[in-house]
């Protein structure tokens, strides 16, 4: 089973850590899952965020592979290594964040740090059955995570359970302050269009609540997965674009980046309004419930066979991507953390409302599992 792409072990004695490899670790080259980046130098101090962590007494035990420049949904990596699901080994382990969500659940780190531009911790962490929280864009750090900019980037943690999730939270942000006697509030169930077997087992989890629940409709769910993919697209163009006179970058990524190439600049603009309009639409959902509840995954993951054939999802973001254009802090949380299929709630809150979110969904937890 291909996990890290470079184990070490730095720190401690406090919890295990995995890193993904496109943030920086002082002495070790970040590949970025590629091997246009192989023989790059070492970076020469930790992101702040592992400087945080270490400062907090975490053992970093490694770096983590991922797909490939961070700029996919399946996790299948054919330089750096696919890492197996754990506990659905027929699906895909998710992307971008792999390699991250496959050490929580094969018990090799206590948590794992990612990074989410279009759901890349949320999708492997709803994949493989994990916890996975994407924080209020700008919350966490970005000094020394690749790529350099980003308007959409958040670098959070995975773990196998919300208490840990916190923990890795008050190591990665010493502004993140555990809170408590969180015990009543009220939820929005957003209305989404997703697969019968994810509305199954997702509507008997959330009938075993007994808090206040209000529907809720986000008009522009759509079109914000649409805008989130042009601004994506075109940040990894200019991140990354000039690779592909390397020769190095795998088939996929590079039809990607290609195709990331043609977005015009009223793309753009568009997609601009529209994250503008859509943040004023989940605002305005908060006006009567504390947090907003759905599916983290739309479907069943893509098998893992189909796609090591090349077969692609975008899809799977559908429902995650939106609050990457939004910046709303959002968790997802294991329905089913073995056996069956891969289902998992997605937990929304307002914004720098990342404590409270973390706090609701061990909650919900208790309640569901």
């Amino acid at each position: 089973m291909v996990v890290f792409i470079d184990k070490f072990c730095l720190g401690g004695p406090g919890p295990r850590v995995a890193i993904k490899d496109s943030i920086d670790v002082e002495g070790r080259v970040t590949t970025c899952g590629s091997a246009a980046y192989e023989h790059h130098p070492a970076a020469s101090q930790h992101a702040e965020v592992v400087a945080n962590v270490i400062g907090a007494g975490g053992e970093l035990v490694g770096k983590t592979t991922m797909h490939e420049l961070a700029f996919g949904m399946s996790g299948v990596n054919a330089w750096a290594g696919t890492p197996t699901n754990t506990h659905y080994p027929e699906y895909i382990p998710g992307g971008s964040s792999s390699g991250s969500a496959v050490a929580v659940a094969n018990g090799d780190a206590d948590f794992s740090i990612g990074t989410d531009t279009g759901g890349s911790i949320r999708v492997p962490a709803a994949c493989c059955g994990v916890y996975g929280f994407k924080p209020t864009f700008g919350r966490v750090s970005r000094k020394g995570v690749m790529p350099k900019e980003s308007e959409l980037d958040c670098v959070g943690p995975m773990a196998a359970s919300a208490d840990m999730i916190i923990t890795a939270m008050s190591m990665m942000d010493p502004s993140f302050i555990k809170v408590s006697g969180l015990k009543v509030f009220k939820l929005g169930l957003v209305k989404a269009d997703v697969d019968a077997g994810v509305k199954s087992v997702f509507e008997k989890a959330i009938a075993k609540l007994n808090f206040e629940l209000e529907y809720v409709e986000l008009p522009l769910m759509s079109a914000a997965y649409e805008a989130a993919l042009s601004l994506i697209n075109a940040e990894a163009w200019n991140a990354y674009g000039g690779l592909l006179n390397t020769g190095s970058i795998g088939n996929d990524v590079s039809a990607r980046l290609l195709a990331a190439k043609n977005v015009t600049s009223e793309e753009l603009d568009a997609a601009k309004q529209v994250r503008s309009s859509f943040d004023e639409d989940v605002n305005s959902a908060f006006r009567n419930v504390d947090f907003l509840i759905m599916p983290t995954l739309p479907s069943f993951p893509l098998k893992l066979d189909d796609a090591i054939s090349g077969a692609v999802d975008l899809n799977i973001s559908r429902l995650v991507r939106p609050f990457n254009l939004s910046g709303h802090p959002a968790i997802t949380i294991p329905i089913q953390r073995s056996g069956g299929h891969p289902v998992s709630i997605q937990l929304i809150a307002k914004k720098w409302n990342d404590e409270e979110l973390c706090e609701a969904a061990k909650i919900i937890d208790g309640v569901i599992n």
